[in-house]
């Protein structure tokens, strides 16, 4: 018990770790269904990434003009608080190279070999939180950490069962010139994250968290838009609205922007370590899920995965990171109205 209270020291933290695993698996869920029969998508993704960026924050504002309070509206906010404003830019425009650089591998690599390789991100997150923070991880904390990344590695060993068949060999695959492209992506999700909570934590301890998320996806909005603008999709993209009509696309979009705002929570209230293995429960549950929903097979591997992936998770619940921030009653009042409504 007192392990849990170290892990969640509030029920609200419980509430929000768990919101952030089933939306992420309900993301996988609606992705997948989404896909055609060929493995593709009938809809443009980039569309789909940047109206989810201006949901968030139309979102965030919203929540912010309505619990604001004496706080000074939002505009005269932004102005106050502009350094802020542009230190957001830094995880912005990581996230923005992630997602884009996330299709670009994806077009090179096997999904196999490119979750195999995204699992590296695990470590290299203790890493950056470690140096962001000066905290210093333990001997045990390390090892369940490893165990982790073996076990998420393992389970994305599946679909190479399932497509390769013996016909294509897995490493060849893996270690070839974008490998040094999807490390970049990989260490522009892990430092955005720990950077995220870093901001959240430090700079913006006193700053509103509506605030924070609205100058998070405003800087991404506009970092989006440059990509898009560089790419010269500006005119092409709302040509494919028509793809909206959908109502998984809908999911996609709404469910991402839910996503994105828990995930503001997850990292005030609780660290990025703790959130790693939240991913790597939401990997595993997601890939049973599938196989209920959609019949996909799961393989020793995955049995093989679950087994590490819950050792892992009992060795961290048992030795925790202490991260978290200490809210006044100010602070922890619209987290439970918001969180629980």
């Amino acid at each position: 018990m007192n392990e849990f209270k170290k892990l969640f020291p509030n029920k609200e933290a419980f509430v929000i770790f768990s919101l952030y695993i089933i939306l992420f698996v309900f993301q996988g869920v609606f992705v997948t269904a989404s896909k055609t029969e060929n493995g593709g998508y009938d809809y443009n993704t980039t569309l789909v990434v940047f109206l989810s960026e201006l949901l968030k924050l139309f979102i965030s504002a919203t929540l912010y003009t309505y619990k604001r309070e004496n706080k000074p509206h939002l505009f005269k906010a932004i102005a106050i608080n502009y350094n802020l404003l542009l230190l957001y830019f830094i995880p912005s425009l990581l996230y923005c190279f992630y997602n884009n650089l996330a299709f670009i591998n994806l077009s090179h690599y096997d999904p196999t070999s490119y979750y195999i390789l995204l699992q590296f991100r695990v470590v290299l997150t203790a890493f950056l939180f470690q140096f962001l923070f000066s905290k210093k991880l333990t001997n045990m904390q390390w090892v369940s950490l490893c165990i982790l990344t073996l076990g998420c590695m393992i389970k994305n060993f599946d679909a190479a069962s399932i497509q390769s068949k013996g016909d294509t060999d897995l490493w060849s695959q893996i270690f070839n010139i974008y490998f040094l492209s999807i490390n970049f992506q990989n260490f522009c999700s892990c430092l955005a994250g720990t950077y995220n909570e870093y901001l959240l934590k430090t700079k913006g301890l006193n700053v509103d968290i509506f605030l924070q998320n609205v100058f998070m996806y405003l800087d991404s909005v506009i970092c989006n838009f440059l990509i898009l603008f560089y790419k010269g999709e500006v005119n092409t993209i709302f040509n494919d609205m028509q793809s909206l009509e959908d109502i998984i696309v809908i999911l996609i979009i709404v469910n991402s922007a839910i996503v994105g705002i828990v995930t503001s929570f997850f990292l005030k209230n609780l660290n990025s370590i703790l959130k790693t293995y939240a991913s790597a429960l939401e990997l595993i549950i997601t890939a049973v899920v599938c196989y209920i929903l959609f019949n996909i097979l799961i393989t020793g591997f995955t049995i093989l995965s679950i087994c590490l992936v819950s050792i892992a998770v009992a060795m961290y619940f048992k030795n925790p990171v202490n991260n978290n921030t200490v809210n006044n009653d100010k602070d922890k009042k619209p987290l439970l109205e918001i969180v629980t409504e």
